[in-house]
């Protein structure tokens, strides 16, 4: 199965730098509050009240999901293709995250098995850690005018209480696997990252 490290497994806390935005990520600018991606085609509002995360944050994150992930497969995945797209965060349970990766079909319905497989293992990484998860199915919505995959995972606390939501997009555009992580523990921060996500616009 092909990695595709579009998602945020682990929350590290840190505190947020006020820099440059546009040196925290990869492919893409942001003006004012503004990002836009050419090679996406996409362009999105960052609400206001939200941080563009700094790139020290983005970097452990990205170290430690792919430590747990390759710990769990028994593999080590090659994420080198990986670009940090827009992300941004109110604090460290209440975060947006996008990337991209390069994703060369080799047959029809690939990137599709690739999806699903890495929901499993998501799933199985969190169950290896003794984290207690649950997650929906794998379910389509309209976004910009494209397609994309969606499924959420809620995670628990040992006493059973919910401390932090994911909501995982995906779909294959211009040969990139993209993706895009909405992280939350209350409605109200779900709520405004949602709605800056669910109208952005792509070129077509």
């Amino acid at each position: 199965m092909k990695i595709k490290f579009t998602l945020l497994l682990f929350i590290t806390v840190f505190i947020s730098c006020k820099t440059d935005p546009n040196k925290q990520i990869d492919e893409g600018k942001i003006t004012e509050n503004i990002y836009h991606s050419k090679e996406i085609g996409w362009t999105m509002e960052i609400p206001k009240g939200w941080e563009v995360t700094h790139r020290s944050i983005l970097d452990k994150r990205t170290e430690k999901g792919l430590d747990a992930i390759n710990e769990t497969a028994g593999i080590e995945y090659d994420v080198s293709g990986l670009k940090q797209l827009l992300n941004f965060q109110k604090n460290q349970f209440n975060a947006f995250q996008s990337t991209s990766e390069p994703f060369e079909l080799e047959y029809e319905g690939e990137w599709e098995e690739n999806n699903a497989g890495l929901k499993e293992l998501i799933y199985n990484t969190y169950l290896n850690r003794g984290i207690k998860t649950d997650s929906t199915e794998t379910r389509t919505t309209n976004i910009g005018g494209l397609e994309f995959q969606f499924y959420e995972f809620t995670i628990y606390s040992p006493q059973g209480e919910v401390i932090l939501n994911q909501i995982m997009y995906s779909r294959l555009i211009n040969g990139l696997d993209f993706g895009v992580n909405i992280n939350y523990n209350n409605e109200s921060d779900k709520n405004e990252m949602l709605e800056a996500w669910l109208n952005s616009k792509f070129q077509k």
